[in-house]
């Protein structure tokens, strides 16, 4: 039976409040970063500003703060051991996925050099502070590892003889995420000034010698694929248990193109 907007009985709707999860129609849907909200709880939403982003103002990121330091670490680590050996052993290098199948995961968090980490930091941190409070820490992470296997995909289709280390896959992949769900909020202002953003980096990818070229299109590619389910989520066409949904459906994609990755390695 279909639910009805709790604020107009005669019409039918399949769109909750993100908030309160009470059935709103189209008139009673308010826009925000976190998804449509009625009108009692769009009045009480998290304060957000808008410009070259949108993020929840003073909210905590302990997800991407976890992401960040497990690549400082690793990239201490290299410095202590010998950074040429930790890439060398934990890299990702298409002859040795199959017998050695961490490294699809485990490149994304060493880096080539102190300007290549403090970069994909930097963005992070920024993407960060967009992505974990509009979606919550445990679809922000799936999102972030789900793009870093798909990104690893992509370099052992397209380049599977290089040695790649470094974020930028998962990182594509929130950029594409945000742009994709910004846009399925109704942001379409700072969506499009994301995306100039990603056009810019694109250029650099192609451009700029030694970049892992897979891992950035097919990151991205991935990014866009999970932020889908997000946006379907919003939209209430996964129904009110759409968040256990979306972690499924983010994870499957991950898991198959880890999958692949190793058959075809």
């Amino acid at each position: 039976m279909a639910e009805v907007c709790y604020r107009h009985p005669n019409r039918e709707t399949a769109v909750s409040c993100s908030a309160c999860g009470r059935p709103i129609c189209p008139d009673c849907m308010t826009p925000t970063p976190v998804g449509m909200r009625c009108p009692e709880c769009s009045n009480q939403r998290t304060k957000v500003v808008r410009g070259t982003s949108t993020f929840a103002e003073n909210a905590a990121i302990p997800a991407t703060f976890t992401l960040m330091a497990i690549s400082i670490v690793g990239y201490l680590v290299e410095i202590g051991a010998g950074t040429n050996r930790i890439i060398n052993d934990y890299g990702l290098f298409g002859p040795l996925v199959s017998s050695e199948p961490y490294r699809i995961v485990t490149s994304g968090f060493l880096h080539g050099g102190l300007l290549h980490i403090a970069f994909n930091m930097y963005v992070l941190f920024i993407l960060g502070r967009l992505l974990e409070p509009a979606l919550g820490w445990p679809r922000f992470v799936a999102i972030y590892l789900a793009s870093l296997l798909i990104g690893s995909l992509g370099v052992i289709v397209l380049d599977p003889n290089s040695l790649a280390v470094g974020a930028s896959g998962a990182i594509f992949g929130l950029f594409a995420a945000a742009f994709v769900i910004l846009h399925g909020r109704g942001l379409a202002a700072q969506a499009n000034q994301l995306g100039f953003i990603i056009v810019i980096n694109l250029i650099f990818t192609f451009t700029v010698p030694h970049i892992a070229i897979g891992a950035h299109l097919f990151g991205a590619a991935g990014g866009a694929l999970c932020a889908l389910f997000i946006v379907a989520g919003d939209r209430g066409k996964l129904g009110s248990s759409r968040v256990p949904i979306e972690l499924t459906a983010i994870s499957a994609l991950g898991i198959a193109a880890a999958v692949i990755t190793l058959a075809i390695s």
